[in-house]
């Protein structure tokens, strides 16, 4: 069975190519929206902590140097999921306003759901990685 993460903007669609993701850093400068490039190999849903590639770019605003940042990280990172996020700051706050995978592992193992009987019956659900099954760094390697 082919699993396929779906988590952040156009998460839905298939892969965006180049041009896309090069359109939708202009887009998020055009807003004003600062960008960041975050990196990891354990894409849980609840994971929202991704390292950071570099700090927030705050000050750029050639999209053909945060684009850089992005194939940057890709090439060091080639097994991991790679994402870009757009800062909306009018609220006086790191607002995310457009985050989006532009890189992930050829293959995903997907999750489980782990089942936990507690007191008085209660049942609770967790999800956990097939891949943190493995040691970090090496999760989606064949």
């Amino acid at each position: 069975m082919s699993f396929h993460l779906t988590q952040g903007t156009f998460s839905y669609l298939p892969p965006l190519s180049d041009a896309e993701i090069k359109s939708q850093i202009e887009y998020a400068l055009s807003q004003d929206w600062p960008l960041s490039v975050e990196f990891t190999d354990d894409a849980h849903p609840r994971n929202t902590y991704w390292t950071m590639w570099g700090l927030p770019m705050f000050d750029q605003h050639d999209a053909a140097a945060i684009f850089y940042e992005v194939e940057q990280c890709k090439k060091a990172y080639p097994g991991y999921y790679v994402r870009v996020n757009a800062y909306d700051r009018r609220l006086g706050r790191q607002t995310i306003a457009l985050s989006f995978i532009v890189q992930r592992p050829t293959e995903d193992p997907g999750f489980h759901v782990v089942r936990q009987e507690g007191e008085n019956r209660q049942i609770r659900y967790t999800l956990e990685s097939y891949a943190t099954k493995r040691p970090e760094g090496q999760r989606f390697q064949e």
